[in-house]
Parts: C-alpha cells; sequence; structure tokens
C-alpha cells in the first residue's frame, strides 16, 4: 500500500468511528442538559456517582479488549474460524462479568454517595442514578462487546449508524421520563438504558447473524471459554484492569478532592467534562481506528505497516483533537450555557475549559497511540504509564491546588498531566517495542481484506 492509500484507509475507518464517539457525546449532552435544567443540585448528583460508572464501564470494555484483539489479529492472519470461536467465548464470558457488576452495583448504590462525600441534597438521586445504570450493565456490555468486535473485522458503519439512533431514542426516554412522568434525575438514567439496550440487541443481530467475517450462524461452536483462549485474554486484559483501578481510582479520588469545594463546584467539573468530552471523543474513535489497523497488520505478519497506521492515526488525531480545542477556547462559555442556566455554574465551567484547551493536544496523542498499542496485544506498559502519569502528575498536585485556589487548581493540573501522557505516549510508539506482543501463533503473509483491499464497511 502507498501512503496515500493507507491515509485514505485511515480517514474511512476513523470517520464513521468519529461519528459514533460524536454521538455517545452528543447523548452525553442531551442528558447533561435535560438534567442541568433542572438546577444545579440535580447535575451534581449526576456528577458525584459519575467516576464511579466509568470505573465499572472501564472493567467492561478491558474485557471485551480481551477477546477483541484475539478477534482482529485472527481476522488479519484469515482465521475467521478462530476468530468466530473467540468472539463466542468473548461473549458468554462478558455477560457473566458484567452480570457480576450489576449486583455489585446493586448492593453498593445506597452508600455510595456518601462515600464520596456527598451531602443530603444530592444523595438521594445520586443513589438512585447509579442504581439504574448498574441494572443495566448487561445490556450496555453487551452493546459494548458487538460494537468492537464489529469495528475489529473493519465494519464502523453500523455502530456509527446504531449510536446514532441510540441518541434519538436517548432524547425520547428522556423526554418521556424525565419531563412527562416527572422522575428527574432517575429518568435520566432509566431513559439512557433503554435506549442502550435497545442498541444492544440491534448491534449483537447486525454482528452474529448479518457479518460476513464472525456470523455465529453459519457453523456450531462453544460458548464455554477454552483455557488458551481465556489466558490470552487474561494476558490482555490484566493490565487494562489494573490501569482502569488506579486511572478511574484517580477519578474517584478526583470527586473526593472537588466535593468540598461545593454544589457549585461539583456541577461545574461535571458539566465541564461532558463540555469536553466533545473536544476528546474523537480521539477515541480514531483510536479505535487505530486498533484496527494495527491489530490486523500484526496479525498478517506486517510489522512495518502496524508502525506506520499507528503514526499516521496518532497524528491525524492529534490534528482534530488541536482544532477542536481551538473551538472549545472560543465558544466556552456558549457549551456550558446549553448544559446548564446557572450564571455560576457557565462562568466556572468555561474558565476550566478554557485551561484544558491546552492540553487536548497531547491528550490525543495519548489516546491513540494507546489504541495502537491495544491492537498490538501491549497493555502492560501503557497500563503503568497511565498510572504514574494519573496518580503523581496529576491527583498529588491537584490535592495541594484544589483546597488553595479551588476548581481551577484541580483543572490546573490535570492540563499538565494530560501534556505529560502524551509525551510518554509518543515516546513508546518511537521505540516500536510496543510491536513485539502479538498473540496471533501465526500470521498469513497475505493481509486481511481491509488491508490488502483497502475496504471498509
Amino acid at each position: 500500500m502507498t501512503m496515500r492509500q493507507q491515509i485514505k484507509l485511515v480517514s474511512l475507518l476513523s470517520y464513521p468511528a468519529i461519528l459514533a464517539q460524536f454521538s455517545s457525546v452528543i447523548m452525553q449532552y442531551i442528558d447533561t442538559a435535560m438534567v442541568g435544567h433542572l438546577g444545579a443540585a440535580a447535575g451534581a448528583s449526576i456528577g458525584l456517582v459519575s467516576t464511579c460508572l466509568w470505573l465499572f464501564g472501564g472493567f467492561g470494555m478491558a474485557l471485551c479488549s480481551g477477546f477483541s484483539v484475539q478477534v482482529a489479529q485472527y481476522i488479519g492472519a484469515r482465521m475467521n474460524s478462530s476468530a468466530r470461536n473467540v468472539l463466542r467465548q468473548g461473549i458468554f464470558s462478558c455477560l457473566i462479568f458484567s452480570g457480576a457488576l450489576a449486583i455489585i452495583g446493586v448492593l453498593v448504590s445506597g452508600h455510595l454517595p456518601y462515600w464520596l462525600g456527598g451531602t443530603e441534597e444530592i444523595a438521594a438521586n445520586a443513589s438512585k442514578y447509579f442504581l439504574i445504570n448498574a441494572l443495566f450493565f448487561p445490556m450496555m456490555q453487551l452493546d459494548w462487546m458487538s460494537a468492537t468486535m464489529l469495528q475489529c473485522s473493519g465494519n464502523m458503519k453500523i455502530p456509527s449508524i446504531l449510536s446514532i439512533l441510540m441518541c434519538v431514542l436517548d432524547v425520547i426516554f428522556n423526554y418521556i421520563f424525565i419531563y412527562l412522568l416527572g422522575m428527574g434525575v432517575p429518568g435520566a438514567a432509566l431513559g439512557t438504558g433503554l435506549a442502550e439496550a435497545v442498541t444492544a440487541l440491534l448491534m449483537f443481530y447486525f454482528l452474529a447473524v448479518r457479518s460476513p467475517e464472525l456470523k455465529l450462524t453459519s457453523e456450531k461452536g462453544s460458548f464455554i471459554p477454552e483455557k488458551e483462549i481465556l489466558t490470552k485474554a487474561t494476558n490482555i486484559s490484566a493490565p487494562m484492569f489494573l490501569e482502569n483501578i488506579v486511572m478511574r481510582g484517580a477519578h474517584i479520588a478526583s470527586t473526593i478532592i472537588v466535593a468540598p469545594l461545593g454544589t457549585i463546584a461539583i456541577a461545574a467539573n461535571a458539566f465541564a467534562i461532558t463540555a469536553e468530552s466533545l473536544c476528546y471523543m474523537p480521539g477515541y474513535g480514531i483510536g479505535d481506528a487505530a486498533t484496527t489497523l494495527v491489530g490486523q497488520s500484526i496479525g498478517a505478519n506486517r510489522k512495518k505497516l502496524a508502525n506506520r497506521f499507528a503514526w499516521i492515526t496518532t497524528g491525524g488525531g492529534m490534528v482534530v483533537m488541536t482544532a477542536l480545542s481551538v473551538l472549545m477556547f472560543i465558544f466556552a462559555p456558549q457549551m456550558m450555557g446549553f448544559l446548564t442556566p446557572d450564571p455560576e455554574v457557565i462562568a466556572l465551567g468555561a474558565k476550566v475549559l478554557r485551561i484544558e484547551a491546552f492540553a487536548e493536544t497531547m491528550y490525543a496523542a495519548s489516546i491513540v497511540a494507546n489504541g495502537a498499542c491495544i491492537g498490538a496485544g501491549d497493555t502492560l506498559i501503557p497500563s503503568i504509564m497511565n498510572f504514574a502519569s494519573m496518580w503523581i502528575v496529576r491527583i498529588i498536585p491537584a490535592a495541594i491546588l484544589a483546597p488553595k485556589i479551588g476548581l481551577v487548581g484541580f483543572w490546573i493540573a490535570m492540563c499538565v498531566e494530560l501534556n505529560f501522557r502524551g509525551i510518554i505516549f509518543l515516546l513508546r510508539l518511537k521505540g516500536k517495542r510496543w510491536m513485539e506482543k502479538g498473540i496471533v501463533a501465526r500470521g498469513s503473509e497475505e493481509a486481511s481484506s481491509v488491508l490488502s483491499e483497502g475496504r471498509v464497511d
């Protein structure tokens, strides 16, 4: 493939993934805006437990990666039957795991807001919001697994279309439950959960019945995990589990740091994170493309091509997020104003968003480079890098600055840390040792159809 063909293929894979991530951001905006107009306390109740929801979701995504990386590399090696075998066992494992997470979530939901330092004003709604989300974890897991597997096969279109559908359903359900039925914050969780459930079932249909590479109706196979596949999945997922604990644990620590600053600060922090997602979520879309292209290249035993894809996608992510950061800096007040009518929350949120705009370029480097490493099965070292960056460079300075200069101090620490993280991930890519972790036992000298034909569904 020429460089022009490689860039074209990256673009073809990236734009639907970006669209899917963008639709996810829009859904967050919709949820936050609908709840935000109920008042600062309503927004704070969601913001208080959102980091714990990220923790649970991170475990689910880590487990998905343990199986999806194998699928991407098997497809790259033209071993589609092996890929389908991994898929079956991945579905079974993920649903059992997510069911266990749901039970844990239900059990802790009543105590969680108080553990995080929440006040009586917001604790009740925060508890209900977390409980309802926990009940939908298995459906969310099925959605993530199905979408990730489709993307690894080169099919970005279906996940993108269904993500947009989920946004539409989310608006409809939220309007019904939040306003028509007057359920408020719990209604937002219920509306989102139902939208996710409908999307998950449709996503699984297109994966298991319609996917040319991965449909499960073409042959019989066992869903019970085999030792070899489970061992490979564990080797990939275990560092990501650890990373999720330390990273999401750091986010929870961040919530504990912000909580004493008051309801306005909690709400401004939560709304600003949602507003910022418009800037960084496209990076995750390009990161998905990086995982697919690198994974299939490694599976096809084409490491030079994998390296080029890693740099093309990382550079593309940096360009896209830099452009969006400029817009975020300019329109920060308007972005916050869309989410909440409270002038104090808008003013504080806009201030911290403008600080964060200076971190987005390097944040993109860390997101996409990490996606490339995941595609190669390299998860241990990146997890250690994320841990050190988050806890040493962000949390410790934030704990010192926040009590002195408030939420602004917390976001200054975040900005510095994201720039540091981007630099160390670029150095990781440059070293090339991340490509030595391919987990497919044997690769084909002939690339998969996505690589050889540049075909993207």
